[in-house]
């Protein structure tokens, strides 16, 4: 059986893989490259579904929703959107747990979460940006887009007009997620590798 035929299969692989490179160099089993491997690799799936979210799937559900004669967005609507957001929001989680427990083994919680206590900590400062905005992008995920995609989706009742307004609400929040996330994306890089401003 190759483990290429399904999701679950090449995940494991690639975990398989990872580890046997992470023995290789000798370095990723530490308790803190654990946790940043950990954190990058939900922060990929989070941010690149935040990113399919925006830049392709609500493009075309609204290019489907005006083409009358096509097949609609059902589909995606009934098969697609559910299983992206239930990877959407425990990636979410995942990338925030971990970003918290790799400052707080590093030593650097109170740096970030105070950003550079007062700008003194360039360290600090640059990944404490970068956790703020991913703690209000984590927020949003589960206060704004969640509950009002399940009304949207069918997942829990709602008339016409509270699913109208609960598009508006997930469509804003989820909109200012895809913003946030590029100064965030800057700020997590630049704090390992600075950049010359």
């Amino acid at each position: 059986m190759n483990p290429l035929n399904s999701v679950r299969g090449s995940i494991i692989t690639g975990v398989i893989l990872a580890l046997i490179v992470a023995i290789g160099i000798q370095q990723a089993w530490a308790e803190l490259g654990l946790a940043v491997w950990i954190h990058i690799l939900a922060g990929v799936m989070w941010i690149g579904l935040l990113w399919y979210f925006n830049v392709v799937q609500t493009p075309a559900l609204a290019v489907a929703a005006a083409d009358k004669g096509g097949p609609g967005g059902a589909g995606i609507s009934k098969y697609v959107a559910p299983r992206a957001l239930a990877w959407f929001r425990w990636s979410a989680v995942l990338t925030w747990l971990t970003g918290v427990w790799y400052l707080t083994r590093y030593g650097a919680f109170g740096s970030a979460v105070t950003l550079g206590h007062g700008f003194q900590d360039h360290y600090g400062l640059v990944i404490g940006i970068g956790g703020w905005l991913g703690t209000i992008m984590a927020f949003n995920v589960w206060v704004f887009i969640w509950p009002n995609q399940k009304k949207i989706l069918g997942i829990v009742t709602a008339t016409d007009e509270e699913k109208a307004k609960a598009r508006k609400v997930a469509g804003l929040a989820s909109r200012v997620n895809f913003v946030l996330s590029i100064p965030m994306l800057l700020c997590m890089g630049a704090s390992n590798h600075p950049l010359p401003f």
